[in-house]
């Protein structure tokens, strides 16, 4: 494999991990802190990134920039979840 196929190889499945975690971090923040389907919402895309670097013959020095783009993706997503709730302003008691 030459030089700027890995790069683009690396890009694309940088990507698609960040692109993976955008739903399931909208989904986590819903969920209650270190509940079950908390975990779950982080920890289920994991094999998919997996299989994706394997299948592209990446060893497991990447694996530190599929998780900038996994946790990159997480962040926005729950961003995002927070963005569409509706803002709850505490009434003042008189």
């Amino acid at each position: 494999m030459n030089l700027f196929i890995t790069i683009i190889l690396l890009l694309l499945i940088t990507l698609a991990a960040f692109a993976l975690n955008l739903p399931f971090g909208y989904y986590r923040g819903g969920t209650k802190k270190f509940s079950f389907m908390w975990f779950l919402y982080i920890h289920a895309p994991i094999p998919a990134i997996f299989v994706m670097r394997t299948l592209a013959g990446f060893s497991i020095k990447y694996v530190p920039i599929f998780i900038i783009g996994a946790i990159a993706g997480q962040v926005i997503g729950r961003r995002y979840y927070s963005k569409q709730q509706p803002e709850i302003i505490p009434e003042v008691i008189q």
